[in-house]
Protein backbone atom coordinates (compact mmCIF):
# COMPACT_ATOMS: atom_id res chain seq x y z
CA UNK A 1 0.00 0.00 0.00
CA UNK A 2 1.08 3.55 -0.69
CA UNK A 3 0.55 6.72 1.39
CA UNK A 4 1.20 10.20 -0.02
CA UNK A 5 1.76 13.30 2.15
CA UNK A 6 1.23 16.98 1.31
CA UNK A 7 3.50 19.29 3.30
CA UNK A 8 5.79 16.38 4.15
CA UNK A 9 8.54 18.74 5.32
CA UNK A 10 6.39 19.75 8.28
CA UNK A 11 7.69 18.48 11.59
CA UNK A 12 4.43 16.72 12.46
CA UNK A 13 3.57 15.35 9.03
CA UNK A 14 7.08 13.93 8.57
CA UNK A 15 6.77 11.97 11.84
CA UNK A 16 3.56 10.38 10.56
CA UNK A 17 5.31 9.57 7.27
CA UNK A 18 7.97 7.72 9.25
CA UNK A 19 5.25 5.78 11.10
CA UNK A 20 3.81 4.45 7.83
CA UNK A 21 7.29 3.80 6.44
CA UNK A 22 8.07 1.75 9.56
CA UNK A 23 4.84 -0.22 9.04
CA UNK A 24 6.03 -1.28 5.58
CA UNK A 25 4.04 1.14 3.43
CA UNK A 26 5.43 2.87 0.35
CA UNK A 27 5.66 6.55 1.26
CA UNK A 28 5.90 9.63 -0.95
CA UNK A 29 5.28 13.31 -0.36
CA UNK A 30 5.73 16.84 -1.59
CA UNK A 31 6.59 20.25 -0.20
CA UNK A 32 7.30 23.70 -1.55
CA UNK A 33 10.75 23.85 0.10
CA UNK A 34 13.63 21.46 0.60
CA UNK A 35 14.91 21.20 4.17
CA UNK A 36 16.88 19.05 6.59
CA UNK A 37 13.64 17.13 7.27
CA UNK A 38 12.98 16.33 3.59
CA UNK A 39 16.60 15.33 2.94
CA UNK A 40 16.55 12.96 5.94
CA UNK A 41 13.28 11.42 4.70
CA UNK A 42 14.79 10.88 1.26
CA UNK A 43 17.72 8.99 2.80
CA UNK A 44 15.20 6.78 4.64
CA UNK A 45 13.47 5.81 1.39
CA UNK A 46 10.69 8.37 0.99
CA UNK A 47 10.11 9.73 -2.54
CA UNK A 48 10.02 13.53 -2.31
CA UNK A 49 8.50 15.83 -4.95
CA UNK A 50 9.18 19.58 -5.11
CA UNK A 51 6.00 21.69 -5.12
CA UNK A 52 2.44 20.43 -5.70
CA UNK A 53 1.14 18.86 -8.91
CA UNK A 54 -1.79 16.58 -9.82
CA UNK A 55 0.76 14.43 -11.66
CA UNK A 56 2.02 13.23 -8.24
CA UNK A 57 -1.32 11.47 -7.71
CA UNK A 58 -2.21 8.07 -9.16
CA UNK A 59 -4.66 5.23 -8.44
CA UNK A 60 -1.82 3.35 -6.70
CA UNK A 61 -2.16 5.68 -3.68
CA UNK A 62 -4.24 4.16 -0.85
CA UNK A 63 -4.35 7.25 1.38
CA UNK A 64 -3.53 10.95 1.00
CA UNK A 65 -2.58 12.85 4.17
CA UNK A 66 -2.28 16.63 4.13
CA UNK A 67 -0.90 19.23 6.52
CA UNK A 68 -3.31 21.61 8.25
CA UNK A 69 -1.66 24.41 6.28
CA UNK A 70 -2.75 22.91 2.92
CA UNK A 71 -5.75 24.48 1.17
CA UNK A 72 -8.74 22.24 0.25
CA UNK A 73 -8.33 23.55 -3.31
CA UNK A 74 -4.82 22.07 -3.56
CA UNK A 75 -4.47 20.37 -7.00
CA UNK A 76 -3.31 17.09 -5.47
CA UNK A 77 -6.30 16.93 -3.11
CA UNK A 78 -8.68 17.67 -6.00
CA UNK A 79 -7.08 14.93 -8.13
CA UNK A 80 -7.19 12.44 -5.24
CA UNK A 81 -10.87 13.11 -4.61
CA UNK A 82 -11.59 12.70 -8.32
CA UNK A 83 -9.92 9.27 -8.14
CA UNK A 84 -11.86 8.54 -4.90
CA UNK A 85 -8.65 8.18 -2.87
CA UNK A 86 -9.33 8.66 0.88
CA UNK A 87 -8.02 12.05 2.07
CA UNK A 88 -7.33 12.89 5.71
CA UNK A 89 -5.74 15.84 7.44
CA UNK A 90 -2.63 15.09 9.49
CA UNK A 91 -4.51 15.32 12.83
CA UNK A 92 -7.35 13.14 11.50
CA UNK A 93 -4.93 10.42 10.38
CA UNK A 94 -2.94 10.59 13.61
CA UNK A 95 -6.16 10.62 15.61
CA UNK A 96 -7.08 7.21 14.22
CA UNK A 97 -3.72 5.84 15.37
CA UNK A 98 -4.14 7.20 18.91
CA UNK A 99 -7.23 4.99 19.37
CA UNK A 100 -5.03 1.89 19.16
CA UNK A 101 -2.77 2.88 22.07
CA UNK A 102 -2.65 4.14 25.65
CA UNK A 103 -1.96 7.63 24.34
CA UNK A 104 -0.13 10.23 26.43
CA UNK A 105 -0.69 13.66 24.87
CA UNK A 106 1.57 16.62 25.65
CA UNK A 107 -0.25 19.87 24.88
CA UNK A 108 0.41 23.53 25.56
CA UNK A 109 1.35 26.76 23.83
CA UNK A 110 4.99 26.50 24.95
CA UNK A 111 7.22 23.71 26.21
CA UNK A 112 5.34 20.73 24.80
CA UNK A 113 8.24 19.58 22.59
CA UNK A 114 10.78 19.57 25.40
CA UNK A 115 8.33 17.97 27.86
CA UNK A 116 7.46 15.32 25.26
CA UNK A 117 11.15 14.56 24.75
CA UNK A 118 11.82 14.33 28.48
CA UNK A 119 8.87 12.04 29.15
CA UNK A 120 9.79 9.82 26.19
CA UNK A 121 13.30 9.29 27.53
CA UNK A 122 11.90 8.48 30.98
CA UNK A 123 9.50 5.84 29.62
CA UNK A 124 12.23 4.33 27.46
CA UNK A 125 14.56 4.13 30.47
CA UNK A 126 11.75 2.53 32.51
CA UNK A 127 11.29 -0.19 29.87
CA UNK A 128 7.87 1.00 28.63
CA UNK A 129 9.12 0.98 25.00
CA UNK A 130 6.75 3.75 23.75
CA UNK A 131 5.97 4.80 20.21
CA UNK A 132 6.65 8.55 19.98
CA UNK A 133 5.51 11.39 17.70
CA UNK A 134 7.36 14.60 18.57
CA UNK A 135 7.58 18.03 16.95
CA UNK A 136 11.36 18.18 16.83
CA UNK A 137 14.35 16.04 15.86
CA UNK A 138 15.91 14.15 18.77
CA UNK A 139 19.52 12.97 18.77
CA UNK A 140 18.41 10.10 20.99
CA UNK A 141 16.12 8.97 18.14
CA UNK A 142 18.90 9.19 15.54
CA UNK A 143 17.90 12.77 14.60
CA UNK A 144 14.30 11.71 14.05
CA UNK A 145 10.91 12.98 15.23
CA UNK A 146 9.48 9.46 15.44
CA UNK A 147 10.26 6.37 17.49
CA UNK A 148 8.72 2.98 16.89
CA UNK A 149 7.88 1.07 20.07
CA UNK A 150 6.40 -2.36 20.62
CA UNK A 151 4.23 -1.61 23.67
CA UNK A 152 0.72 -0.20 24.13
CA UNK A 153 2.12 3.24 24.99
CA UNK A 154 2.15 6.17 22.56
CA UNK A 155 3.55 9.61 23.46
CA UNK A 156 2.35 12.45 21.29
CA UNK A 157 3.08 16.17 21.00
CA UNK A 158 -0.43 17.58 20.57
CA UNK A 159 -0.72 20.87 18.68
CA UNK A 160 -3.62 23.22 19.32
CA UNK A 161 -3.67 25.01 15.94
CA UNK A 162 -7.09 24.62 14.26
CA UNK A 163 -8.11 22.43 17.23
CA UNK A 164 -5.87 19.66 15.86
CA UNK A 165 -5.51 17.98 19.27
CA UNK A 166 -9.27 17.43 19.52
CA UNK A 167 -8.82 14.64 16.94
CA UNK A 168 -6.79 12.61 19.45
CA UNK A 169 -7.96 10.10 22.07
CA UNK A 170 -5.68 10.57 25.09
CA UNK A 171 -5.59 8.32 28.14
CA UNK A 172 -3.19 10.74 29.85
CA UNK A 173 -2.59 14.42 29.26
CA UNK A 174 -0.01 17.06 30.22
CA UNK A 175 -0.83 20.73 29.62
CA UNK A 176 2.35 22.82 29.88
CA UNK A 177 1.05 26.37 29.31
CA UNK A 178 -2.00 28.13 27.86
CA UNK A 179 -1.17 31.41 26.15
CA UNK A 180 -2.33 33.67 23.31
CA UNK A 181 -1.16 32.32 19.95
CA UNK A 182 -2.60 31.34 16.55
CA UNK A 183 -5.00 34.28 16.84
CA UNK A 184 -5.64 34.08 13.09
CA UNK A 185 -7.68 30.98 13.99
CA UNK A 186 -8.71 31.39 17.64
CA UNK A 187 -9.39 35.17 17.49
CA UNK A 188 -9.14 35.57 21.29
CA UNK A 189 -7.93 33.92 24.48
CA UNK A 190 -11.45 32.83 25.44
CA UNK A 191 -11.57 30.53 22.41
CA UNK A 192 -8.11 29.15 23.21
CA UNK A 193 -9.26 28.32 26.74
CA UNK A 194 -12.39 26.64 25.35
CA UNK A 195 -10.25 24.45 23.10
CA UNK A 196 -8.09 23.26 26.01
CA UNK A 197 -11.23 22.60 28.08
CA UNK A 198 -12.58 20.42 25.27
CA UNK A 199 -9.28 18.53 25.19
CA UNK A 200 -9.53 17.76 28.92
CA UNK A 201 -13.10 16.50 28.37
CA UNK A 202 -11.71 13.88 25.97
CA UNK A 203 -9.94 12.15 28.86
CA UNK A 204 -11.70 9.10 30.36
CA UNK A 205 -12.83 9.35 34.00
CA UNK A 206 -9.87 7.23 35.08
CA UNK A 207 -7.48 9.19 32.85
CA UNK A 208 -4.41 11.08 34.05
CA UNK A 209 -4.15 14.88 33.89
CA UNK A 210 -1.06 16.91 34.82
CA UNK A 211 -1.31 20.72 34.98
CA UNK A 212 1.22 23.52 35.49
CA UNK A 213 -0.17 25.50 38.44
CA UNK A 214 2.34 28.35 37.88
CA UNK A 215 0.98 29.15 34.42
CA UNK A 216 -1.35 32.17 34.23
CA UNK A 217 -3.49 30.64 31.49
CA UNK A 218 -3.91 27.44 33.49
CA UNK A 219 -4.98 29.48 36.52
CA UNK A 220 -7.77 30.92 34.37
CA UNK A 221 -8.70 27.40 33.26
CA UNK A 222 -9.04 26.30 36.89
CA UNK A 223 -11.65 29.03 37.47
CA UNK A 224 -13.86 27.48 34.78
CA UNK A 225 -16.60 24.99 35.61
CA UNK A 226 -14.93 21.81 34.48
CA UNK A 227 -14.97 18.20 35.61
CA UNK A 228 -11.40 16.92 36.02
CA UNK A 229 -10.53 13.20 36.06
CA UNK A 230 -9.86 11.70 39.49
CA UNK A 231 -6.15 11.31 38.67
CA UNK A 232 -5.41 15.04 38.34
CA UNK A 233 -2.01 16.34 39.46
CA UNK A 234 -0.73 19.91 39.84
CA UNK A 235 2.90 20.97 39.45
CA UNK A 236 4.62 24.09 40.73
CA UNK A 237 8.16 25.42 40.73
CA UNK A 238 7.59 25.93 44.49
CA UNK A 239 7.96 22.15 45.03
CA UNK A 240 11.39 22.61 46.60
CA UNK A 241 12.29 18.94 47.01
CA UNK A 242 11.57 17.99 43.40
CA UNK A 243 13.12 21.17 41.98
CA UNK A 244 16.28 20.55 44.00
CA UNK A 245 16.61 17.07 42.46
CA UNK A 246 15.90 18.37 38.97
CA UNK A 247 18.44 21.21 39.23
CA UNK A 248 21.14 18.64 39.96
CA UNK A 249 19.99 16.33 37.16
CA UNK A 250 19.33 18.66 34.22
CA UNK A 251 22.09 19.66 31.82
CA UNK A 252 19.97 22.26 29.98
CA UNK A 253 19.48 25.76 31.48
CA UNK A 254 16.32 27.72 32.23
CA UNK A 255 13.55 27.92 34.78
CA UNK A 256 11.07 26.90 32.06
CA UNK A 257 12.97 23.65 31.58
CA UNK A 258 12.74 22.89 35.28
CA UNK A 259 8.99 23.32 34.91
CA UNK A 260 8.92 21.05 31.84
CA UNK A 261 10.94 18.39 33.66
CA UNK A 262 8.65 18.57 36.71
CA UNK A 263 5.61 17.92 34.48
CA UNK A 264 7.32 14.89 32.95
CA UNK A 265 8.39 13.62 36.39
CA UNK A 266 4.83 13.96 37.72
CA UNK A 267 3.31 11.99 34.83
CA UNK A 268 5.99 9.33 35.29
CA UNK A 269 5.05 9.05 38.97
CA UNK A 270 1.40 8.56 37.93
CA UNK A 271 2.61 5.59 35.86
CA UNK A 272 4.43 4.22 38.96
CA UNK A 273 7.90 4.93 37.57
CA UNK A 274 10.47 5.43 40.34
CA UNK A 275 12.08 8.88 40.66
CA UNK A 276 15.60 7.49 40.36
CA UNK A 277 14.77 6.13 36.89
CA UNK A 278 13.21 9.46 35.82
CA UNK A 279 16.09 11.56 37.16
CA UNK A 280 18.65 9.27 35.51
CA UNK A 281 16.89 9.65 32.14
CA UNK A 282 16.59 13.43 32.54
CA UNK A 283 20.28 13.78 33.42
CA UNK A 284 21.21 12.38 29.99
CA UNK A 285 18.90 14.66 28.01
CA UNK A 286 21.03 16.91 25.77
CA UNK A 287 18.21 19.04 24.34
CA UNK A 288 16.36 18.77 21.04
CA UNK A 289 17.06 20.11 17.57
CA UNK A 290 16.74 23.90 17.61
CA UNK A 291 15.97 23.97 21.33
CA UNK A 292 18.94 25.95 22.74
CA UNK A 293 21.17 23.98 20.36
CA UNK A 294 24.82 25.05 20.60
CA UNK A 295 27.55 24.90 17.96
CA UNK A 296 30.76 26.77 17.11
CA UNK A 297 30.96 28.55 13.76
CA UNK A 298 33.82 30.49 12.17
CA UNK A 299 32.79 34.05 11.26
CA UNK A 300 35.63 36.09 9.83
CA UNK A 301 38.65 35.54 12.08
CA UNK A 302 36.66 34.37 15.10
CA UNK A 303 35.14 31.10 16.20
CA UNK A 304 31.79 32.08 17.65
CA UNK A 305 29.29 30.17 19.77
CA UNK A 306 25.92 30.05 18.04
CA UNK A 307 22.78 29.07 19.96
CA UNK A 308 19.91 28.11 17.69
CA UNK A 309 16.42 28.12 19.19
CA UNK A 310 12.92 27.64 17.79
CA UNK A 311 11.54 30.45 19.98
CA UNK A 312 9.03 32.42 17.90
CA UNK A 313 6.49 33.65 20.47
CA UNK A 314 7.28 36.56 22.85
CA UNK A 315 7.02 34.30 25.91
CA UNK A 316 9.37 31.74 24.35
CA UNK A 317 11.83 34.47 23.38
CA UNK A 318 11.81 35.78 26.95
CA UNK A 319 12.50 32.28 28.32
CA UNK A 320 15.34 31.71 25.85
CA UNK A 321 16.95 35.08 26.57
CA UNK A 322 16.75 34.40 30.30
CA UNK A 323 18.39 31.01 29.76
CA UNK A 324 21.16 32.60 27.68
CA UNK A 325 21.91 35.20 30.34
CA UNK A 326 21.98 32.45 32.94
CA UNK A 327 24.29 30.22 30.86
CA UNK A 328 26.68 32.87 29.43
CA UNK A 329 27.31 35.38 32.21
CA UNK A 330 30.69 36.50 30.84
CA UNK A 331 29.57 36.90 27.22
CA UNK A 332 27.76 39.64 25.32
CA UNK A 333 24.56 38.36 23.71
CA UNK A 334 23.61 39.24 20.14
CA UNK A 335 20.28 38.17 18.69
CA UNK A 336 19.27 37.35 15.12
CA UNK A 337 15.50 37.03 14.97
CA UNK A 338 13.21 35.98 12.14
CA UNK A 339 9.53 36.53 13.01
CA UNK A 340 7.29 33.62 12.03
CA UNK A 341 4.07 34.38 10.12
CA UNK A 342 2.51 37.74 9.36
CA UNK A 343 -0.52 37.00 11.54
CA UNK A 344 1.51 36.22 14.66
CA UNK A 345 3.69 39.31 14.13
CA UNK A 346 0.59 41.46 13.65
CA UNK A 347 -1.44 40.14 16.59
CA UNK A 348 1.47 40.00 19.05
CA UNK A 349 3.32 43.10 17.84
CA UNK A 350 3.23 44.92 21.21
CA UNK A 351 4.40 41.80 23.05
CA UNK A 352 7.38 41.35 20.70
CA UNK A 353 8.41 44.98 21.15
CA UNK A 354 8.01 44.76 24.92
CA UNK A 355 10.23 41.71 25.39
CA UNK A 356 13.07 42.96 23.15
CA UNK A 357 12.91 46.47 24.64
CA UNK A 358 13.17 45.03 28.16
CA UNK A 359 16.26 42.91 27.49
CA UNK A 360 17.98 45.63 25.46
CA UNK A 361 17.41 48.37 28.06
CA UNK A 362 18.58 46.03 30.83
CA UNK A 363 21.78 45.43 28.78
CA UNK A 364 21.06 41.70 28.64
CA UNK A 365 21.18 41.88 24.86
CA UNK A 366 23.79 44.00 23.08
CA UNK A 367 22.60 43.86 19.47
CA UNK A 368 19.40 42.71 17.73
CA UNK A 369 19.23 41.93 14.00
CA UNK A 370 15.83 41.31 12.42
CA UNK A 371 15.37 39.29 9.25
CA UNK A 372 12.11 39.65 7.30
CA UNK A 373 9.05 37.68 8.45
CA UNK A 374 9.06 34.01 7.48
CA UNK A 375 5.87 33.31 5.54
CA UNK A 376 4.21 29.92 5.89
CA UNK A 377 2.62 28.64 2.69
CA UNK A 378 -1.15 28.39 2.94
CA UNK A 379 -1.35 30.30 6.24
CA UNK A 380 -0.52 33.89 5.31
CA UNK A 381 -2.86 36.84 4.84
CA UNK A 382 -1.19 39.10 2.31
CA UNK A 383 -3.64 41.86 3.21
CA UNK A 384 -1.81 42.29 6.54
CA UNK A 385 0.67 45.10 5.92
CA UNK A 386 3.30 44.10 8.46
CA UNK A 387 7.07 43.75 8.21
CA UNK A 388 10.03 43.15 10.50
CA UNK A 389 10.97 46.73 9.65
CA UNK A 390 7.94 47.85 11.69
CA UNK A 391 9.33 46.06 14.75
CA UNK A 392 12.75 47.62 14.17
CA UNK A 393 11.32 51.12 13.77
CA UNK A 394 9.27 50.84 16.98
CA UNK A 395 12.22 49.47 18.98
CA UNK A 396 14.59 52.14 17.65
CA UNK A 397 12.07 54.80 18.66
CA UNK A 398 11.61 53.37 22.17
CA UNK A 399 15.31 52.80 22.88
CA UNK A 400 16.74 55.75 20.98
CA UNK A 401 19.21 53.35 19.35
CA UNK A 402 19.36 52.76 15.60
CA UNK A 403 22.93 51.37 15.58
CA UNK A 404 22.36 48.18 17.58
CA UNK A 405 18.77 47.40 16.54
CA UNK A 406 18.58 46.90 12.79
CA UNK A 407 16.93 45.15 9.88
CA UNK A 408 19.00 42.97 7.53
CA UNK A 409 17.91 40.39 4.95
CA UNK A 410 19.44 37.02 5.83
CA UNK A 411 21.74 36.97 2.79
CA UNK A 412 23.55 40.05 4.19
CA UNK A 413 23.83 38.99 7.85
CA UNK A 414 27.06 36.97 7.67
CA UNK A 415 28.95 39.72 5.84
CA UNK A 416 27.69 42.22 8.41
CA UNK A 417 28.91 40.05 11.30
CA UNK A 418 32.38 39.73 9.75
CA UNK A 419 32.95 43.45 10.43
CA UNK A 420 33.10 42.84 14.19
CA UNK A 421 35.40 41.24 16.73
CA UNK A 422 33.09 38.53 18.04
CA UNK A 423 35.36 36.68 20.46
CA UNK A 424 33.35 37.67 23.56
CA UNK A 425 29.92 37.27 21.91
CA UNK A 426 27.24 34.58 21.86
CA UNK A 427 24.85 34.79 18.92
CA UNK A 428 21.28 33.59 19.46
CA UNK A 429 19.47 32.61 16.27
CA UNK A 430 15.75 32.69 17.03
CA UNK A 431 12.69 31.78 14.98
CA UNK A 432 10.67 28.84 13.69
CA UNK A 433 11.43 29.48 10.01
CA UNK A 434 14.62 28.92 8.01
CA UNK A 435 16.86 31.47 9.77
CA UNK A 436 18.91 28.65 11.36
CA UNK A 437 20.29 27.83 7.91
CA UNK A 438 22.34 31.03 7.57
CA UNK A 439 25.34 29.35 9.23
CA UNK A 440 25.10 26.18 7.12
CA UNK A 441 27.84 25.65 4.55
CA UNK A 442 26.50 26.05 0.99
Amino acid sequence: MKVHFLGIGGIGVSALARYYLNKGYQVSGCDTQSSLVTSLLQKEGVKIFKNHSPFHISKKISLLVYSNAISPSNPEILKAKKLKIPCKSYPEALGEITKKYFTIAIAGTHGKGTTCAMLSLILIKAGFDPTVFIGTLLKEFGLSNYRSGKSKYLILEADEYKDAFLNYSPSALIITTIDEDHLDYFKNFKNILKSFKNLILKLPKDGILVLNKDDQGTKKLLKEKLSFPKNTFFCSISQKKEISFLKKALQIPGKHNLSNALLALTLARALKIKDEISLSALSKYQGAWRRFEKKEVKIGKNKVLIVSDYAHHPREIEATLNSANEAFKRKKIWVIFQPHQRQRTFFLFKEFVKVFEKFFKEKKVEKIIFDEIFEVAGREKRSLKISSKDLVFELQKRTGNSKDILFLPKKRIIEFLKKFDLKDKVILVLGAGDIYRIFEKP
